[in-house]
C-alpha cells in the first residue's frame, strides 16, 4: 500500500511539473526529478520497464533544462 501511494504522489507531481514547464525552466529540472522518483516507484513495483523508461526521460528532461537559456 505504501509503495502505491508514493507512486501516485511521484506520477502527480511529475505531471503537475510536465505542465508547468513553459513557465520557467526550472519546472522542466523538477519535471526531470519527478521522472526519477516515478522511477524509483516503477523499480520499486516491479515495473521495470516503467523504470527504465522514466529514467530515460529523467535524462532528457535534464538534458532539455540545461539547453533551454530562458523561458
Amino acid at each position: 500500500m505504501a509503495i502505491t501511494i508514493y507512486g501516485v504522489c511521484a506520477v502527480s507531481f511529475m505531471m503537475a511539473m510536465y505542465a508547468l514547464e513553459r513557465r520557467n525552466k526550472w519546472f522542466i529540472l523538477a519535471f526531470a526529478l519527478g521522472c526519477l522518483l516515478s522511477s524509483v516507484y516503477g523499480f520499486l513495483s516491479g515495473a521495470w520497464p516503467f523504470g527504465v523508461v522514466e529514467f530515460v526521460w529523467s535524462g532528457i528532461a535534464i538534458r532539455r533544462y540545461r539547453s533551454t537559456d530562458t523561458l
